[in-house]
């Protein structure tokens, strides 16, 4: 082969892998979410089944729900799936998302010492809160504008408290770390069902709280709208959705369980 015919041999080569390239970034999409849907194991059950029906990768960046949507407002993800409602409308209202659309829910639980010694035990989410402040009980916060946090927020607000007592600390954490920490100082904290069955270091805690209709955690999924962010993957992105709110992706979600016991509960298009 002379000079000339292996150059452009060369040349050809190249350019077949840069188009290999680009095709699979154009296979690959990332999506910010919470912490609680990927420390629960849910996306480790989902993602390889949309992978196989549509051969989209898809990158999950874990972070608090405040977080996940900062990201999609910066233009750094193509999709955003998290669980405060009024934070994803206004989301959407601000011109940084698309359509949203429900996709699960699940419930929040508090956690405690199972020798419970501020007596929380029940199914009223803001008395426990109140008895919690008024003894000056260990609690450990998210402090992390994730939707469990927002959730916390409001309770201690319903209770209406001046203060949360002097037992209250702020991590600044996800999920999984904030238990650990509560497992190991025998605090009391706020948590979603799913991270808190998937979780092993549970230590002296057990459920405390669980059956208030106020604690009820629903998740929405938001593709992250092209017209603020050229570069968002916007056909990719709406495959997922289209995905997770088929009967395929409905299946899958309800599919998942530890236990026994289903983690997560589909309700699309409610």
């Amino acid at each position: 082969m002379n000079t000339f015919s292996s150059r452009i041999l060369k040349a050809t080569l190249g350019a077949t892998l840069a188009i290999a390239s680009l095709a699979a970034s154009a296979q690959s999409i990332v999506m910010s979410s919470t912490t609680s849907t990927e420390q629960s194991g849910l996306f480790t059950h989902l993602l390889p089944a949309f992978k196989q029906a549509t051969g989209i990768d898809i990158k999950v960046v874990a972070l608090g729900t405040g977080q996940a949507l900062d990201m999609g407002r910066r233009g750094d993800a193509d999709v955003v799936f998290v669980h405060d409602r009024a934070a994803e409308e206004k989301f959407v209202a601000d011109g940084f998302g698309l359509k949203r659309q429900t996709v699960m829910y699940n419930d929040f639980v508090l956690i405690g010492p199972k020798a419970d010694p501020l007596a929380t035990k029940g199914k009223d989410i803001v008395e426990a809160m109140k008895k919690i402040a008024a003894g000056n009980g260990a609690f450990i916060s998210r402090g992390d504008r994730s939707g469990t946090h927002a959730a916390e927020l409001r309770f201690w607000q319903m209770a209406g408290l001046d203060t949360k007592g002097s037992g209250y600390k702020e991590c600044g954490c996800g999920m999984g770390p904030a238990l650990n920490i509560a497992a190991s100082s025998g605090a009391y904290l706020l948590a979603d069902r799913g991270t808190w069955l998937n979780f092993k270091n549970r230590a002296d805690l057990a459920i405390l709280v669980e059956g208030d209709q106020r604690l009820f955690n629903q998740y929405g999924v938001m593709v992250v709208n092209p017209a603020r962010h050229p570069q968002a993957k916007q056909a990719e992105a709406q495959k997922f959705v289209d995905w997770i709110v088929s009967p395929a992706g409905q299946n899958a979600i309800a599919a998942y369980k530890i236990g026994g016991e289903q983690l997560f509960f589909p309700n699309a298009g409610q």
